[in-house]
């Protein structure tokens, strides 16, 4: 009884050099994630709706960091119209910033999705 007739040491899988470098592996890609979430929180992304006439600007933590409007769009008839460019440049800046995080996150992490 006292042989192992598994195939597997004592103590682990195959030995403990495949387990340490699967460690010092995710440790890497841990800073490296850090590292790469503190650069995107410092960058800005902008976008404009209206042929110019709104501009957005949010960070890298998703917060609208400028809105400048036009005031050739200000229309006092017209407050929807100019409700709607802000929605939109908004929202494609938005959107810049997640499509940039996402191609960051696929280059960390070789192309696998991890849930980030």
């Amino acid at each position: 009884m006292g042989k192992n007739k598994g195939g597997f040491r004592s103590g682990g899988f195959g030995g403990g050099g495949m387990n340490m470098n699967m460690i010092k592996q995710a440790q890497k890609m841990q800073e490296d994630l850090l590292q790469m979430q503190a650069e995107m929180e410092n960058k800005t992304y902008s976008a404009q709706s209206g042929g110019g006439a709104v501009t957005a600007v949010v960070t890298g933590k998703r917060e609208l960091e400028a809105l400048t409007i036009e005031p050739d769009a200000v229309d006092p008839a017209d407050v929807e119209m100019l409700q709607d460019l802000i929605v939109a440049a908004v929202n494609e800046a938005l959107r810049k910033e997640e499509t940039s995080r996402s191609d960051s996150m696929s280059k960390l992490t070789g192309g696998l999705n991890l849930g980030f």
